[in-house]
């Protein structure tokens, strides 16, 4: 049975391509295109059977539930760190630097000057609290602080922000890909089920210990395929003549301080979202959580967090080389562009097709698996996470738990599963939201970041947060988040640039404030708790 999955997933990605015979004659249309050739489909098929058999290899070590969920709590902070990175670097990442680099600007690479401080903010302030109490579930400790309502309501949270995540790197995986082989939106549900199956069979069979591993696979073709791009246009350039020498005039207004709110990227807003959303994902979602917990202490959880932004730094700074080379490349050569296609407003799609038709046969391959690979290292750590969520405080918490360890690992095997199935058909609904990859991504799966964190900032850092005022706190972040991620369907797009009123940078940052400020507020107000009831 398992070496039938195995095939059928190879023959599956394998046989893509065949059932796909508009790719070949998109190719043909454009004189310098010639798409994925069979060598390239090979080296995609042999990466998705890979990471199944790695699957398989470790569902045979798994006795337990902590192994399935945690790996027993004693992984290499460096493995551990590469998966953080990994996770967090989607696919998403990868098609939106390239192309926000390319279309509207670098200024969001000034984010890096924030990573020190964030690394001293997670480092020492929020792991030595963390990594003081083992759990399978972050949101154990929200329960323990603040009862039980409010550990449902970090968990409900957490499980919604990550469904959608997942739905929206799938669909834009295969958005991609299908600009890759040149073909229809009409064939994305196909390449869905396709990057979800081996996905979720293998998170489902192998647990995090599979799932650190393959990501560790999927980083290095990550940086790997975008290196390869970089070298390649600076080949066929001739040097490094692609590189700007001013501010291109392919690119946006990026000021350094916002002259109105509408804004849409400026230096300031870039450093203060990257640095609410790497606190917040870091110390408020099960994905970053749960790998801090498979280390041993919280100096080699730091250790792990320090290897994740060291390695952001190196892949954030090469893929936005990319956007630049790119665009440099294709202004020298616009009769590579197909008819109808711009550099402005179709930045997003130039990296997926300059990886399928000017890469060389083979090096094409390794890099459509690097897509699958990004795509994959987050699909695999959502699901292992909700999984481990649903399990621990829904189930068990309960009293649903199976009466054998053997039943308790089948159930999260199964559900993870279902967990896979759910966003390969959540996918199908991302399309409906406008905008680039990095708005889109800002307006809905880092819609609830930020209010997942808060519930952990009352928990363990404000002694006299209360239950109602912590779900108070919650609802105004929330309102907020929403409010200013959707401010141009819901209060009008600016009438001159047709930007929403209020840019999705300053989403992490008001959220937090009022979050915080209300949920204090209504806490000082109350009356204090008896004795009786969960306490600090």
């Amino acid at each position: 049975m398992k070496f039938t999955s195995l095939l059928l997933s190879a023959l599956f990605l394998f046989l893509l391509p065949s059932v796909c015979p508009a790719a070949t004659d998109a190719a043909d249309a454009t004189p310098t295109a010639r798409g994925l050739t069979p060598i390239d489909w090979v080296i995609v098929a042999l990466y998705g059977a890979s990471t199944i058999a790695l699957g398989l290899y470790y569902s045979r070590k798994q006795e337990n539930t902590e192994e399935y969920f945690v790996g027993s709590g004693h992984m290499n902070p460096l493995l551990i760190g590469v998966s953080l990175f990994a996770t967090l670097l989607s696919t998403i990442s990868y098609l939106s630097f390239p192309g926000e680099a390319l279309g509207k600007g670098p200024v969001y690479l000034t984010q890096l000057i924030a990573f020190p401080l964030i690394f001293y903010v997670v480092g020492y302030i929020l792991l030595p609290v963390y990594m003081r109490q083992r759990v399978t579930s972050a949101y154990e400790l929200l329960e323990a602080n603040l009862g039980l309502s409010i550990r449902l309501l970090g968990a409900g949270l957490f499980i919604v922000l990550r469904l959608v995540w997942m739905s929206l790197l799938v669909y834009l995986t295969a958005k991609a890909i299908s600009v890759m082989l040149g073909i229809g939106e009409e064939w994305i549900p196909l390449i869905v089920l396709a990057t979800g199956f081996v996905a979720v069979i293998y998170t489902s069979l192998g647990g995090l210990q599979a799932v650190v591993i393959t990501d560790a696979m999927q980083c290095a073709l990550l940086y790997g395929g975008a290196l390869l791009v970089l070298v390649t246009v600076t080949y066929d350039y001739g040097g490094f003549g692609w590189f700007p020498t001013g501010w291109h005039a392919n690119w946006d207004t990026q000021p350094i301080l916002p002259t109105d709110p509408s804004t849409r990227v400026t230096m300031i807003g870039s450093i203060l979202s990257v640095t609410f959303w790497y606190i917040a994902t870091s110390g408020g979602d099960q994905t970053s959580v749960q790998r801090f917990m498979a280390t041993t202490d919280a100096k080699a959880a730091r250790r792990a967090f320090a290897t994740q932004l060291i390695v952001a730094v190196i892949v954030l700074v090469t893929l936005g080389l990319v956007g630049v080379a790119l665009l440099g490349y294709f202004e020298a050569n616009p009769s590579q562009l197909p008819p109808g296609m711009s550099l402005k407003e179709n930045a997003d799609e130039i990296f997926p097709r300059f990886i399928a038709f000017h890469l060389p046969p083979g090096i094409s391959g390794l890099v459509v698996a690097a897509m699958f690979a990004a795509a994959m290292s987050s699909i695999d750590s959502g699901v292992n996470s909700i999984t481990a969520v649903v399990m621990t405080d829904l189930m068990d918490r309960f009293g649903r738990r199976p009466d054998t360890e053997k039943k308790h690992v089948l159930w999260a095997r199964c559900l993870a599963f279902g967990i896979g199935a759910a966003v390969v058909i959540g996918s199908s609904f991302m399309d409906r939201i406008p905008g680039n990859i990095t708005a889109v991504t800002n307006k809905t799966a880092n819609l609830l970041t930020t209010p997942i964190f808060c519930l952990f900032f009352f928990a363990l850092f404000v002694p006299f947060a209360k239950p109602a005022g912590v779900w108070v706190g919650a609802i105004c972040g929330t309102t907020t988040a929403v409010l200013i991620a959707f401010s141009g369907p819901i209060f009008g797009v600016h009438p001159e640039t047709g930007l929403d009123p209020i840019s999705f940078q300053w989403i992490a940052p008001a959220a937090v404030l009022v979050n915080i400020s209300t949920g204090a507020i209504v806490s000082w107000l109350l009356p204090s708790r008896s004795n009786d009831e969960p306490t600090v």
